[in-house]
């Protein structure tokens, strides 16, 4: 496996609320599932726990912007799955431009060259 350098505390923090939002505008989703998904798509630098995404899911559901809902399947166990709603489409929007924003700046001096045209 290649050693990834791991992302710090503070940037897993920030970014999770765009990341939850992202992944649910793909469709409904429950945690465990959200986790290994943001494994998969981060190439194994960003291993969130249960005690990270938990909180934010609830958080977003408190904002209004995330809704769930108990759903047993015909194999398996109970599970709680997660939709974004349209408050949460808007506020992803939002996350977007400003990610794209702070991206864009720190291309700039990251890329010099890029900024010319």
């Amino acid at each position: 496996m290649h050693h990834a350098s791991m992302i710090s505390k503070d940037l897993v923090e920030a970014s999770s609320r765009p990341l939850v939002l992202s992944i649910l505008e793909e469709g409904e989703n429950y945690g465990y599932s959200i986790i290994q998904r943001v494994k998969e798509l981060s190439d194994d630098r960003l291993n969130w726990t249960d005690g990270m995404l938990y909180p934010v899911l609830h958080r977003l559901e408190r904002e209004g912007l995330v809704t769930s809902e108990w759903q047993t399947p015909e194999k398996g166990r109970r599970r709680k799955y997660y939709r974004l709603n349209d408050s949460g489409r808007t506020a992803l929007k939002s996350e977007q431009e400003q990610w794209l924003q702070v991206h864009n700046t720190l291309n700039k001096l990251w890329n010099p060259r890029l900024s010319l045209t």
